[in-house]
């Protein structure tokens, strides 16, 4: 029996509409963001019950980023081999596994081991449910594909912060919310229609590499520059902002700390929106300049220890990171046949994903040194040189 016939044997006997399909998929994307930016808030709480430092803690969300890539690397191009809805249910059944873990945590060591697994699970569903939402809506997937991210993250932020702040328990109910969620998903997503046809290599496919078609590996090397500085700035909000909050504004609230955090992200997601029929060349210029306008605003707030400040200069940002992000998506993504989609989308959160993980880990490595303020503006400057890097690049590459 050939491996084809043997998995359109285990298709469910009732399938969603395509329709349905793409957006119980951009939701569970969703849900896979919210995971990633829950614990977040939850950072202070561990802080005190672990005694962790600011380097254990970017530690912890290194964790998850490397485990993340390690995914990628590995099993995210595997549904272009074995279909697009055993690898999304198998990064839900692990989602959920990695949430009772969190539940369970009595130590660093315990949160190391359930950000591995977590990050590994959303490295296998970012690339399968990215190229499932393609599959299912070629025209408005893009668009779609550029705000999951930024929605999940705005929810899961700012949400695990209004639970850790007014919720009982927070440390159980974040994890017991998203948990409930990846499972319903699950449910539904066992129905839905598979998109890519199972064909060999599967086990060849899960050696490490990065697979970037030819026709797209000079408009992902175009970008590159603006993607490092959009995702470094986000490595150093999900990892120290709220502690940065406090530290210079001494507000000392959780859900202020995940209010700026989510600002970053909610102002991308509208951004997405509001620019859908924008050119990729436009958004990229504008997002670059927005970008590194941001950063210089959330810097003086900082210095003069005004959150009001902080969060206009997060929403600046935030909207040149959202431009930039669905910039770079629309000019790259595109570019792949549907066989080589959840290559080419594993390709690019590798190296976004990298630009969030390592200035990130660095900061931590830097704040006992140095101290968190001075680690923000060293931080902060650097992604303003790396946006007008970007600038640059994006502005010889028209000619």
């Amino acid at each position: 029996m050939s491996l084809s016939v043997a998995y359109s044997q285990t298709q469910p006997r009732s399938v969603l509409s395509n329709v349905t399909t793409t957006v119980v998929a951009v939701i569970t994307a969703m849900t896979f963001s919210a995971s990633g930016a829950a614990p977040t808030a939850l950072y202070h709480q561990y802080q005190d019950s672990f005694g962790l430092t600011p380097f254990a803690i970017t530690f912890i969300f290194a964790a998850y980023v490397l485990s993340l890539l390690a995914a990628l690397l590995t099993v995210g191009s595997l549904s272009d081999f074995i279909g697009r809805r055993p690898a999304i249910l198998a990064a839900l059944v692990l989602n959920i596994v990695s949430m009772a873990m969190f539940m369970t945590a009595g130590s660093e060591a315990d949160l190391i081991a359930a950000r591995a697994l977590q990050g590994f699970a959303t490295g296998l569903a970012t690339a399968s449910l990215g190229a499932a939402i393609l599959d299912n809506d070629r025209s408005r997937g893009p668009a779609l594909n550029s705000i999951t991210a930024f929605c999940g993250l705005t929810a899961g932020s700012l949400g695990g912060a209004i639970l850790v702040t007014y919720a009982p328990d927070p440390r159980q109910l974040v994890y017991l919310v998203l948990l409930a969620l990846s499972a319903v998903e699950a449910f539904i997503l066992w129905f839905m229609p598979e998109t890519a046809q199972a064909r060999p290599g599967a086990i060849v496919s899960l050696r490490p590499h990065v697979n970037v078609p030819a026709q797209a590996s000079q408009a992902l090397v175009r970008v590159t520059p603006v993607t490092i500085a959009s995702w470094a700035l986000g490595g150093f909000y999900f990892s120290l902002m709220p502690a940065l909050v406090r530290v210079a504004t001494g507000a000392t609230l959780p859900v202020v700390g995940g209010l700026v955090v989510s600002a970053l992200t909610l102002s991308g997601a509208i951004t997405v929106l509001s620019l859908r029929s924008a050119s990729p060349g436009r958004m990229l210029r504008g997002g670059i300049a927005a970008l590194a306008t941001g950063v210089a605003i959330t810097l003086a707030g900082v210095h003069e220890q005004l959150v009001w400040v902080m969060l206009i200069g997060t929403i600046v940002s935030g909207t040149g990171f959202g431009a930039a992000f669905a910039g770079t998506m629309r000019t790259v993504l595109p570019l792949a046949k549907t066989d080589e989609r959840a290559g080419l989308f594993a390709a690019f959160y590798v190296e976004g994903y990298l630009s969030f993980s390592l200035p990130a880990v660095l900061a931590g490595f830097a704040v006992p040194m140095v101290g968190l303020t001075v680690t923000a503006y060293a931080y902060g400057t650097t992604v303003i040189l790396l946006a007008l890097a970007s600038m640059i690049a994006v502005t010889f590459s028209r000619h």
